[in-house]
């Protein structure tokens, strides 16, 4: 068996008992987006595997009349209350698992950019980035290495992707797991 089978079967095993284990935590923030912003999922197209592009699935953190544009390019006034609290803890990354068991991402990979960054697009064509599953985790985020860095960033996917085995698998989940619980 691969290890991109191996991945595929991890990534859908965790991402099903995350939802069901998660499953009350979600419910409460949907209902709580519901009445803050009468819209709590934010869908938001992306570039995944081989340059395909999916609709990303995040819990809304930010006020429905923001433009769709990378977050760190984002005025910090756009992002609501309970958004600052579900970034702070990554909680509003959770509805990804969905994404996760689509199949459109991974739980370790790169992260996906949005269609307009076309400079990190060039670099990570250049590195094949693209030849894997984006992921909701990776060395740039346990690495505090966002998209501002693009060709930093690209470097890092390409050293993730080529060094990537089970042991590394695990280690970015637990690493990113322990950096926002601790």
């Amino acid at each position: 068996m691969s290890l991109v089978t191996k991945i595929r079967i991890f990534d859908v095993i965790i991402s099903l008992m995350g939802l069901i284990i998660l499953f009350p935590v979600f419910f409460l923030i949907f209902f709580l987006l519901l009445f803050d912003q009468k819209s709590p999922l934010f869908f938001q197209k992306r570039v995944g595997l081989n340059l395909k592009n999916f609709t990303l699935i995040k819990f809304r953190t930010m006020k429905i009349s923001t433009l769709s544009k990378g977050t760190h390019l984002v005025d910090q006034k756009n992002i609501t209350v309970c958004g600052h609290f579900l970034r702070k803890f990554k909680l509003d990354e959770f509805p990804q698992l969905l994404n996760v068991i689509m199949g459109d991402m991974s739980l370790v990979g790169p992260r996906p950019c949005l269609l307009n960054q076309k400079k990190l697009i060039s670099e990570r064509k250049k590195r094949g980035v693209f030849e894997v599953r984006p992921g909701i985790t990776g060395l740039a985020q346990i690495s505090g290495i966002d998209m501002r860095t693009y060709k930093l960033l690209s470097k890092l996917d390409h050293k993730m992707i080529k060094e990537m085995n089970l042991y590394k698998y695990f280690y970015y989940i637990f690493k990113t797991i322990f950096k926002f619980i601790l």
